[in-house]
């Protein structure tokens, strides 16, 4: 596609559905601070790998529940905490933490997202002490008694080089693509699998301390079979309806995908009512306890891998090339993203990191004049910003160097 065409393509020049209107970062990663004010439907960030691109971009990601686009742990990304307001400079709790705040546009309407991290002694046995840390966040200077009602204000999907071996790798990181789509859908998701975790590790404990209690064991087990197996519904339910989109919206560039899921749970319910599956669950967990004792063997019922075939071809992804692996994880996001907008009418933030790498140039550019027509903000990471010149018009251009990150003007 040229760069005419692309332009051409093009509708309601700078509107957005949602968009992040300023970013503020205070000593996350490699910035001890730093402010973005934003005006534009596409953001590219363009630096030397190792400069601090993904960074911004993970920052943004923490405006959504969850771990962020790296799944990184609170304490590898703290210098301290930060409480977020409206100030023109940060105020400072401690040193032990890092923040996050944005002022949010969504549908015309404004509201201000901040995330920090706090640090918290809680008891122990033996009169022990440890500090943990934990994140809070806060809407509007309200705080949220749980991340996860993040999902109620911003609906954030990325896509990075990680996520190029998305097929070829172990099916965890399959596993969380497919919540995270879950997440935009029902934000309840992301509180059943905290909960079933919080559970496992209890049970878990329990099998492993030698003190068995029975009693315990059999409660813990009654609430992990209910989650687990609203889990694998959730799971489900969500793979069945964006098969559906994609069957009744097929893409006129980018490969069809068909998603199936491989796990037990997920398939007894196809035929099973819940009640038995849920059953089954408490069942299966209950002779897992010997298991546990002697092999220290994991529960797999809700470790279900999510499968796709390039549908055209009748091929499973990860045979695919790696062109045609690239098309289809970006068929995905299309799909996801229409469908969150079209039945729901939520409108998501995209976080492109080296989106361009596999893709030729009219893939590329039909993917970003994609994006456009839905209006949709989107954040772009490139060695070369003149890579993305065709985009004057409708984007923000930000050079990043030495842990800063300036605006600079196209000259070419």
């Amino acid at each position: 596609m040229s760069a005419v065409a692309f332009c051409n393509s093009m509708v309601d020049d700078a509107k957005v559905r949602s968009a992040v209107r300023r970013l503020t970062l205070v000593n996350f990663r490699n910035y001890k601070y730093l402010r973005l004010n934003l005006n534009m439907p596409f953001i590219i960030l363009g630096g030397e790998n190792g400069s601090g691109k993904t960074n911004v971009l993970e920052a943004v990601s923490f405006l959504s529940q969850g771990r962020g686009l790296r799944n990184t742990k609170l304490s590898e990304v703290k210098t301290f905490d930060f409480l977020a307001n409206q100030q023109s400079s940060p105020v400072f709790i401690n040193n032990s933490g890092w923040a996050v705040s944005a002022q949010i546009e969504k549908f015309g309407e404004e509201f201000n997202i901040g995330t920090a991290v706090e640090s918290v002694v809680k008891e122990f046995e033996y009169n022990e002490t440890k500090e943990v840390e934990r994140r809070i966040v806060q809407v509007n200077n309200q705080k949220l008694s749980s991340q996860n009602e993040l999902g109620n204000y911003l609906s954030v999907i990325w896509v990075t080089p990680q996520m190029d071996r998305l097929f070829q790798g172990g099916s965890q990181l399959r596993r969380s693509f497919l919540d995270r789509i879950v997440y935009a859908f029902d934000v309840e998701h992301a509180r059943r699998i905290s909960a079933y975790d919080n559970l496992y590790k209890q049970w878990l404990q329990i099998l492993k301390s030698g003190n068995i209690n029975t009693s315990w064991l059999n409660a813990l087990e009654e609430q992990m079979s209910g989650i687990g197996v609203a889990i694998a519904a959730a799971r489900r339910e969500q793979v069945q309806k964006l098969n559906t989109f994609i069957e009744q919206n097929p893409d006129d560039v980018f490969p069809d995908a068909t998603l199936t899921l491989d796990g037990t749970i997920e398939q007894m319910l196809n035929d099973k009512p819940a009640i038995y599956v849920e059953d089954f669950y408490r069942e299966s967990l209950f002779n897992q306890r010997r298991n546990i004792l002697f092999n220290d063997s994991a529960n797999t019922l809700n470790k279900t891998d999510l499968c796709v075939l390039y549908k055209q071809k009748n091929v499973p992804a990860a045979l695919c090339s790696t062109g045609e692996q690239k098309s289809l994880l970006l068929s995905i996001i299309l799909a996801h993203a229409r469908s969150l907008l079209y039945s729901r009418g939520v409108s998501s933030i995209l976080l492109l990191d080296e989106v361009a790498a596999h893709l030729d140039d009219t893939k590329k550019d039909a993917f970003l004049a994609k994006i456009q027509n839905m209006q949709l903000q989107t954040w772009l990471t490139t060695t070369d910003l003149s890579e993305f010149a065709h985009l004057r018009e409708f984007a923000q251009f930000f050079e990043v160097k030495d842990n800063t990150v300036q605006e600079v003007s196209l000259s070419f």
